[in-house]
């Protein structure tokens, strides 16, 4: 009986309505013009997990953490050699585990001039954790990619953008510029807590603009999404031509073992291919679009 009684149907409106108003998205930040009077703003942004991927859950396949290490050793060279052809800045967020098994990646990365972000310690759950785990993970890989690379990271996507109750609370309280894990918008907005504006920017993240849900598969799972390379860039580059169409952000989410692959590292090739063909795009870190779009709509 307590069952229905809690179900939410029946549900109070200051209930459901609490909920909703937890973690809103608040004003727009999309900019008139980009920097340098750019027409639209590109954020590329690779989650290097690695092995975490796998730890989280236990550890208990050699053959997914080796398919992680791929990420390493392969994936992100690749993606740093692409990246260095067509002189694009890009956005690395990496759980603090992924950082400690491959300090030279991280200091390779920044030393190329590229972001890293916070993406929690092990790749962990945000949602499955009480707050003082989630805080004390969050400053906790804050603080070992300071020490790893010299530079304090501002901004958070939270591990499979699994955003809880208190992650904002605990961003508030890192101090940090932006947030990349929600999903409100296409372009840059403020986040709203209960009905306050934070100042916090949002750079929307969406599955859409995700190579993994193309690409990953699973064994055990029976999950078998493989789409051909040519039918995933269609996608990505249709949603860049839209973002160019209205002057807003193309933000896209990749990971050095999904994308890092032969046939598929392509991808990114040909997108930039096609993004330098523009003289009037922005292609940056995701703290250099938020402390524009922050700075351009005060």
């Amino acid at each position: 009986m307590s069952e229905t009684q809690d179900a939410p149907w029946n549900w109070p409106e200051e209930t459901w309505r609490a909920k909703v108003e937890h973690v809103r998205a608040g004003r727009s930040l999309k900019p008139t013009t980009w920097k340098n009077g750019a027409r639209c703003a590109v954020a590329l942004s690779f989650d290097a997990d690695h092995e975490t991927n796998e730890l989280r859950d236990g550890g208990k396949s050699i053959g997914r953490m080796s398919q992680g290490q791929y990420g390493n050793r392969q994936g992100v060279p690749r993606i740093l050699n692409v990246l260095a052809k067509h002189d694009a800045k890009a956005t690395f967020f990496v759980p603090a585990v992924s950082a400690l098994l491959y300090e030279d990646e991280q200091q390779r990365v920044v030393a190329e001039g590229h972001e890293i972000g916070i993406h929690g310690w092990i790749h962990e759950l945000n949602s499955q954790l009480p707050y003082e785990i989630e805080r004390d993970l969050m400053f906790r890989s804050a603080d070992t990619l300071e020490r790893i690379t010299g530079v304090r990271p501002v901004g958070l996507r939270t591990p499979s953008w699994d955003f809880s109750a208190d992650t904002l609370r605990i961003e508030r309280e890192l101090g940090l510029l932006y947030d990349s894990s929600l999903m409100a918008d296409d372009d840059p907005y403020e986040i709203v807590e209960k009905g306050t504006p934070t100042g916090i920017v949002e750079l929307p993240v969406e599955w859409i603009r995700d190579d993994a849900v193309y690409f990953n598969m699973h064994r055990f799972n029976g999950l078998r999404p493989q789409m051909p390379p040519t039918a995933v860039y269609d996608i990505f580059h249709r949603e860049f031509e839209r973002a160019y169409a209205e002057g807003g952000l193309f933000l896209l989410t990749m990971h050095p073992h999904v994308i890092g692959y032969r046939s598929r590292i392509w991808i990114l090739e040909m997108l930039l291919e096609e993004i330098s063909k523009r003289s009037d795009v922005w292609v940056a870190t995701h703290a250099e679009i938020a402390a524009y779009a922050k700075q351009a709509c005060a």
